[in-house]
């Protein structure tokens, strides 16, 4: 399951550590314990029995030397049972590991740890790796520690509880990045805990990540209606493909965060959603929603009321929202302002701002379950409806170009045609 995209791991670095550390090969968790690793080592894991093991990655590298943990056959010597990895240090890099044929009964397939710093798991996977009862809770991929990264990965088939990747906040911002990675199918849950990846907890919220979401695929990721759910301040969810989801994109918690540039194709399908807006002082701008179905809280845009006084784990007012130049083509409503309106979602949105806006096809233009304080709806260019204040005629003219529409002076190949994604998806782009 080697994918070709793995950025400099198999040349520069590996060169490096080839003439200035050791290479050590193993063939058990024995041997890996053993070892009192250095800046420049490499660890490669021999064919054989990998059932059952849990795997303690342990080791200080620098970013010039840092340490590698692989496989003689990198993607096909496989982690199953119950195995599990944590990565404890500095400048760690998990490269070609994969778990599959196996389950946990609690914890996490792979941990970070709280005291890991500029680490990275990378081209590896984790597919179908899930118990007997889909009540069984744990999590695939938990990131604690500062700095770390999850690339060019694989995770699909989760049909258990629990987030298939968290990031867990301490006191101090932990600015890690997720990026390239292939989060294949996830069918739906019928509970809360499904969501794909959720950047904190609600205890959490007030506190700052600044994590960054970058170049990944969604596919059919089903899990919940959350399938990133934001419960932190200053993270940018930035340039990926939510493909068939059955849900929304959801500022949950915290404030001063961004979703920039992302691709939503719903293709019709029932309860696709783009993205739902909680909190202050959030950013949504450039994004591409075309074919959803969702109204209400799984609009393209739903902005929401919220609760007096609330607890860390209720819903925020809405203030200082910036809704501007998104293409919203095709979908059943645009934007639903005041959404989830109840006897306590009594707070309505203050200072919300929705300009420069595209929006074609789309039958339903802005839905107000209540009516916002400050709100400021200012030329957003509209076809296929009824013109009303703050929408204006088309100016700018679409065309279609490598399977989604854009500007006819501004064409760009989406970058799940040029990047390299997991393996998953490189296998099967062309059906996409």
């Amino acid at each position: 399951m080697v994918h070709a995209s793995t950025p400099k791991l198999g040349s520069d670095i590996e060169k490096k550590t080839v003439l200035q550390g050791k290479v050590y090969k193993i063939k058990s968790v024995a041997e890996l314990s053993a070892l009192i690793l250095k800046p420049g080592d490499k660890v490669v894991m021999q064919a054989g029995d990998w059932s059952n093991q849990q795997l303690n990655f342990k080791g200080k590298g620098t970013k010039e030397q840092p340490i590698i943990l692989t496989t003689a056959s990198p993607g096909k010597i496989k982690l199953t049972g119950s195995s599990n990895l944590k990565i404890d240090g500095e400048w760690l890099v998990v490269d070609g590991l994969a778990f599959a044929d196996g389950y946990l009964d609690k914890g996490h397939v792979v941990q970070f740890s709280a005291t890991s710093s500029n680490c990275r798991l990378t081209n590896s996977s984790i597919i179908n790796y899930n118990p007997p009862s889909k009540e069984t809770d744990y999590k695939w991929v938990s990131l604690y520690g500062n700095h770390n990264r999850v690339d060019h990965c694989d995770f699909t088939g989760k049909n258990h509880m629990g987030t298939t990747l968290v990031v867990w906040l301490a006191d101090k911002p932990n600015y890690h990045q997720i990026d390239h990675n292939y989060f294949g199918p996830r069918p739906p849950l019928d509970a809360n805990g499904g969501e794909t990846i959720r950047i904190g907890t609600s205890d959490w919220s007030m506190h700052d990540s600044y994590t960054l979401v970058s170049n990944n695929i969604f596919d059919k990721c089903d899990g919940e209606t959350e399938i990133i759910s934001i419960k932190s301040g200053h993270n940018t969810i930035k340039n990926n493909l939510f493909y068939e989801c059955d849900g929304t994109l959801t500022f949950r918690h915290g404030n001063f965060s961004e979703v920039l540039d992302n691709y939503f194709i719903g293709n019709k399908k029932k309860n696709t959603g783009g993205i739902r807006i909680i909190g202050e002082n959030q950013k949504v701008e450039g994004n591409y929603l075309h074919g959803l179905t969702g109204t209400g809280l799984r609009a393209a845009i739903s902005v929401m009321n919220a609760v007096e006084n609330p607890k860390l784990n209720e819903y925020w007012q809405v203030k200082n929202a910036l809704i501007s130049k998104n293409m919203i083509l095709d979908c059943t409503e645009a934007f639903s302002l005041g959404s989830g309106k109840n006897s306590t979602r009594v707070l309505v949105p203050d200072g919300v701002k929705i300009v420069d806006n595209y929006i074609s096809n789309t039958p339903k233009l802005t839905t107000f379950e209540d009516q916002p304080k400050n709100l400021q709806i200012e030329n957003n260019q509209l076809v296929g409806a009824t013109l009303t204040n703050g929408f204006i005629k088309k100016t700018q003219e679409l065309v279609k170009s490598d399977g989604v529409w854009q500007f006819k002076n501004a064409l760009k190949k989406p970058f799940w045609l040029t990047e390299k994604i997991g393996p998953a998806w490189g296998e099967a782009r062309n059906n996409y």
